[in-house]
């Protein structure tokens, strides 16, 4: 056991378990994956080692100890195989509710279904199967911490701004992180960004802005490069990359 080992274990231990929720949203349309396949499935419903996205996100959530519930947000048109991919798989699941045109919108829809006596909601993106118990767990714990916290991954590359094309200036990366899922909040935080960004019209690219925007802070939790979204058919073959590694090193089993 090393040292990131024991502080992590003593943070854990000045933690305790809160009431959480999981919201997976897995209500987008994937025109992005499906545009670029010979068929029309969407990316939710893909395969990824034998097993359908969708699932494979929500048993991750499932295997999680600090996970009360889950609560899976799905296009109307989805929702029933969505619960047959999910039923009998998932016995934390309480709701699948349809969402919306937006993000929002289907946060809203799922924060309609969360139980009353929630403390913490986490989102997470339906189409980032390749998140683990464990990276969950570490995102929870420092959200409990802190009121909210969110997976994100530090950047590597030169990072530029640029306007038309052209580059306008040079980014330290050492201040640019790439945000991931899950970003989990108090649950009320939460809802005030969710209903105040309706309410201004503000539109959101993930769930961390609707918070920020209303001045709470936001701790990051470094979890890796691992922890990729399926949006093209050529992610298929990464993460199946990423599974096989893990399989070969026996670090995590389906």
């Amino acid at each position: 056991m090393g040292i990131s080992d024991l502080l992590n274990g003593i943070s854990k231990a000045f933690s305790p378990k809160k009431r959480t929720s999981a919201v997976i949203l897995a209500a987008g349309s994937g025109e992005r994956f499906s545009e670029n396949t010979s068929t029309s499935e969407k990316k939710q419903f893909t395969e990824i080692g034998g097993i359908p996205v969708l699932l494979r996100t929500a048993l991750a959530f499932e295997n999680c100890s600090l996970i009360d519930e889950i609560i899976v947000v799905s296009s109307c048109e989805d929702i029933e195989r969505c619960r047959k991919i999910l039923n009998r798989k998932i016995e934390k699941l309480t709701h699948i509710v349809k969402g919306g045109k937006t993000r929002q919108e289907s946060a809203e829809a799922a924060l309609e279904a969360v139980n009353p006596k929630s403390e913490y909601i986490a989102v997470h993106d339906a189409a980032r199967c390749l998140v683990t118990p464990e990276i969950i767990e570490s995102v929870l714990y420092e959200a409990y911490r802190t009121g909210a916290a969110a997976a994100a991954e530090p950047a590597t590359d030169t990072v530029k701004y640029a306007n038309g094309g052209v580059i306008e200036n040079t980014i330290d990366r050492d201040h640019v992180w790439l945000m991931k899922t899950p970003q989990v909040f108090l649950a009320n935080m939460y809802r005030a960004g969710v209903y105040t960004a309706r309410r201004d019209n503000i539109s959101a690219t993930d769930d961390c802005m609707l918070v920020e925007r209303l001045g709470f802070s936001v701790r990051l939790v470094d979890c890796g490069r691992e922890n990729i979204k399926i949006t093209y058919p050529a992610d298929k073959i990464i993460a199946e990359a990423i599974l096989k590694n893990r399989k070969d090193n026996k670090r995590y089993s389906d």
